[in-house]
């Protein structure tokens, strides 16, 4: 291994060496991946809100910020809604503007370009695609069918791509990036599933490729030999017709001899998205494998990218060799400062990304909305939801130990309030016990890391089940209730049978399993608790009282569980209820009145939580210091709303 010529104590020294990409010199190998944030304006301009969000995340300590993705001509390329623009001089303004800001926080400053090809968000006419091949989501949606290009129009685009590089050049940036990967235009041309071409543009990889190659021969001769060009690629699009390793093997040597100076490697497409942007289902570092295989063939840079969410992992791929950059994408949503933290060998705290993919995705860019994250509540809103110091410092009780609690509790605590939270077990509610299948494990890493502040800020944290006649007796001037809620158990005939348990005691360990179990509840909770029992070789039954199931896991995620589901299926009886439980199993019965019965070792329950409103509801009741009440015991939902609402609730005191 080369010798580091970095300062010894760093924890992690190879993620934090200067390296080069091209001509452009990186103060360390952290790299912000490109990703749309829905901040820009309807006609692709730069705005004072994006302009704030890359600022911050410039600030965090990241080498290059890689802006993403601009779309490149008038016609057919944009993809998303207020997706920024660079397909005309009069985008250059907005985006100088945007390349300056981000250079004066101390990163590099780089842009990607894209054509969206057949995978166009918006739905809307013209979709421009190699083949009239559509993206098959889209099109169940209503989406408009793709028109195959012409000859000439291909050769516009070529174009189009030159010029979006020369306008990212005049604009400031000190890098272009070109988007070949992901399911958009440059991979439509590139993978045998989407292109059907019979011309010069179809068939062998060679004319695949060819569309690609024009692009960036295009770009070089409007940049010059010298302005650092990268090109991403999907190492696979783990589809069996689709992109494979050995061909993007075979498109990054053509690539290099062209002049590229760097490929960036990720995986998968919006057909396959959990690929792209895996779930907690998939395990982290999923592409990596990819960058790997590419490095080993090539003499240039390599970045890989996807699911990196912790610094052990990155620092681990530069180690090894399998890359020499990492892009960071949603742990910059999560933590902005991550690369600042792990440079100070502080890895607990940073806010970690989860792999929920609700705020970044389903609650996002799924709604036609801005960029958002489950555990940082202020992403997008630099401005309004920026922490300063309150302006009378107060005493506040924080009920519960959630992590809505615990966020609660870390905003006030950073405010200057003196907080006392109340716990009556351990730290971390209910995502203990979520947290135990090792599909979610990512949730251990946000235990941790709040967990972890409230130590460093001195909160006083009290092991102890609290009343509201208790906390009314205290002096506390603001009261913060995240109790959370409790889950339901059903009067049925056979409830008290010894086979019925719930989900908490079977996550918890407390449970003696037989082969044969029931599992009553197919939302979210009951479908990761089938999937942890089946996984471990039990024959699971699954009783949902809807016609169908899986509802509850969002767009973003559904991939990866349904790909572990076809490895170890369980069965799951839809539109069935239960009617009791008997010592050997139970009796369902469907609407129309016909029953079964289900043989089982166990019965557990996976239904909907009860919030606890009696808490503050009894706290109102008992004095009037200002009360509020986040989380699940407002309404069961998700840790999202959880954190988010223990945030506000903590900016308003």
């Amino acid at each position: 291994m080369e010798k580091l010529f970095v300062k010894e104590e760093l924890k992690y020294p190879h993620l934090f060496k200067p390296g080069k990409l091209g001509s452009l010199e990186i103060k360390n190998r952290i790299i912000k991946a490109p990703q749309t944030t829905g901040m820009g304006g309807r006609d692709g301009s730069v705005t004072e809100r994006l302009v704030r969000y890359y600022r911050e995340q410039a600030r965090g300590g990241a080498g290059l910020i890689i802006v993403g993705y601009a779309w490149v001509d008038d016609k057919a390329s944009k993809s998303a809604q207020c997706q920024i623009g660079i397909a005309d001089n009069e985008h250059i303004p907005g985006l100088a503007w945007l390349a300056q800001s981000i250079q004066d926080m101390g990163a590099k400053a780089a842009i990607q370009i894209e054509h969206c090809g057949r995978q166009k968000f918006l739905g809307t006419p013209p979709i421009k695609a190699p083949s009239r091949v559509p993206w098959e989501e889209l099109h169940n949606t209503g989406g408009a069918v793709p028109e195959e290009l012409t000859f000439e129009e291909i050769q516009e685009i070529v174009e189009a791509f030159g010029d979006a590089a020369r306008r990212a050049q005049w604009a400031g940036f000190d890098m272009v990036e070109v988007h070949g990967a992901h399911g958009y235009l440059i991979t439509n041309f590139l993978s045998p599933r989407t292109n059907k071409r019979t011309d010069w543009y179809g068939g062998s990889l060679e004319n695949r490729m060819r569309f690609l190659l024009e692009i960036i021969r295009n770009i070089r001769q409007k940049v010059g030999p010298a302005y650092p060009l990268s090109v991403r690629l999907s190492g696979s699009e783990y589809e069996p017709d689709g992109v494979t390793i050995e061909e993007t093997v075979q498109v990054a040597k053509a690539l290099e001899k062209l002049g590229i100076d760097v490929i960036h490697l990720s995986g998968g497409n919006h057909h396959t998205m959990h690929h792209q942007v895996s779930p907690m289902f998939v395990p982290a570092a999923h592409n990596a494998w990819a960058a790997e295989a590419v490095k080993k063939v090539v003499n240039i840079p390599v970045i890989a990218s996807g699911s990196l969410n912790t610094p052990e992992l990155a620092e681990e791929l530069l180690a090894k060799g399998s890359a020499d950059f990492v892009a960071l994408g949603r742990p910059l949503f999560a933590d902005p400062f991550f690369p600042q933290k792990a440079f100070a060998g502080k890895p607990e705290d940073i806010a970690p990304c989860i792999r929920c993919n609700d705020g970044c995705l389903d609650r996002s860019f799924f709604l036609f909305q801005s960029v958002r994250c489950t555990v940082n509540a202020a992403l997008g809103k630099e401005d309004s939801r920026k922490i300063v110091p309150a302006e009378k410092k107060k005493k506040v009780a924080v009920i519960g130990g959630g992590p809505g609690g615990m966020e609660a509790a870390r905003v006030c605590a950073l405010r200057g309030h003196d907080v006392t939270l109340f716990e009556k077990r351990k730290l971390g509610g209910a995502l203990i016990e979520a947290s135990v299948p090792d599909f979610k494990a990512d949730l251990k890493l946000l235990i941790r890391y709040l967990s972890a502040q409230m130590d460093k800020l001195d909160i006083e944290v009290k092991f102890q089940e609290v009343t509201p006649q208790f906390i009314a007796a205290g002096d506390f001037d603001v009261v913060i209730v995240a109790v959370g809620g409790t889950l339901i158990k059903p009067d049925l005939p056979g409830i008290d049978e010894p086979i019925v348990s719930d989900v908490l005691a079977l996550f918890n360990g407390d449970l003696q399993l037989g082969q044969n179990i029931i599992i009553v509840g197919a939302g979210m909770i009951g479908l990761e608790a089938a999937l942890y029992l089946t996984e471990q070789g039990k024959q699971v039954t699954s009783i949902c009282r809807r016609d169908s199931y899986i509802n509850d896991i969002g767009p973003a995620s559904i991939g990866g569980f349904m790909e572990r589901f076809a490895k170890n299926p369980f069965t799951v009886l839809t539109g069935k209820r239960l009617e009791a439980v008997q010592k050997n199993g139970a009796v369902i019965v469907d609407r129309f009145g016909k029953k079964e019965e289900v043989l089982g070792d166990n019965v557990i329950f996976c239904i909907d939580l009860l919030p606890q409103t009696w808490f503050a509801e009894e706290l109102a009741s008992l004095t009037d210091v200002n009360i509020s009440t986040i989380g699940d015991c407002v309404k069961p939902r998700k840790i999202f709303d959880a954190i988010h609402e223990g945030y506000i609730a903590a900016l308003s005191i």
